[in-house]
C-alpha cells in the first residue's frame, strides 16, 4: 500500500500525477489527509482525501509513502506527527519514501539524505542536509526518490511506479498514457 499524503497547500498535478499513475499500475493508493477530512491545495482546490493521518497504520502493509511539495503544504507536512511518524517508520522499516518539490527538504531535515544522490525544486538544495544535490528531473538513491517539481511530476510517477511494481508495468502505462 501507498501512503500519498495532501496537507493543506499541496501542489495538486505533484500528488495527483503519481496516484493517477500508481493506480494504473496496480498499486493500492491511499490520499490522507493531514489533520482534515477536507485539504485545500495551493489553487485553492477542495479534495476529500480517503482518509485521516490520524487513522493511517504503521505496518508490513505499506510500501511507500509520498510526500507532494507545494507551499504551505511541505511546511504542513513537516509540522505534522502523523507524517513524521510515517517517515520514521518507512526509514527504519527499508520502505519507500518518495518526494517532490521543496518536500524533499522533510526528508534533508531529518537527515535521511546522507550520502545520497536526491534533488528538489531549486533553492531547495540547501536543506537536503548530507545529500549530493545532482538537478536531475527525478532521482533515486536505494529506498529514496525525489524529484525536482511539478514539470516531471509524470516521470516522478513513473519512477515510483517502476520501483514498487515492475519495470515493464511502468513501461507499459507510459505508452497507454502517451508519454514519450
Amino acid at each position: 500500500m501507498v501512503y500519498v499524503f495532501l496537507a493543506n497547500g499541496f501542489e495538486e498535478i505533484e500528488a495527483l500525477a503519481p496516484v493517477d499513475i500508481l493506480r494504473r499500475s496496480g498499486a493500492e493508493v491511499v490520499t490522507v489527509g493531514v489533520g482534515s477530512d477536507t485539504i485545500v491545495s495551493s489553487h485553492k482546490v477542495t479534495f476529500k482525501p480517503d482518509i485521516t493521518s490520524d487513522q493511517i497504520t504503521l505496518g508490513a502493509e505499506l510500501e511507500m509513502i509520498v510526500l507532494p511539495g507545494g507551499m504551505p503544504g511541505t511546511l504542513n507536512l513537516e509540522a505534522d506527527a502523523d507524517v513524521q511518524a510515517a517517515i520514521d517508520y518507512c526509514a527504519e522499516n527499508d520502505k519507500y519514501l518518495a518526494a517532490i518539490c521543496a518536500a524533499p527538504s522533510v526528508l534533508g531535515h531529518k537527515g535521511l539524505l546522507k550520502n545520497k544522490k536526491a534533488t528538489c525544486f531549486p533553492g531547495f538544495e540547501k536543506d537536503l542536509i548530507g545529500a549530493e544535490p545532482t538537478g536531475a528531473p527525478v532521482e533515486h538513491d536505494g529506498k529514496i526518490i525525489t524529484a525536482r517539481g511539478a514539470g516531471v511530476c509524470i516521470q516522478f510517477g513513473l519512477k515510483l511506479a517502476e520501483v514498487l511494481i515492475s519495470k515493464e508495468k511502468s513501461d507499459t502505462v507510459r505508452s497507454n498514457m502517451q508519454c514519450e
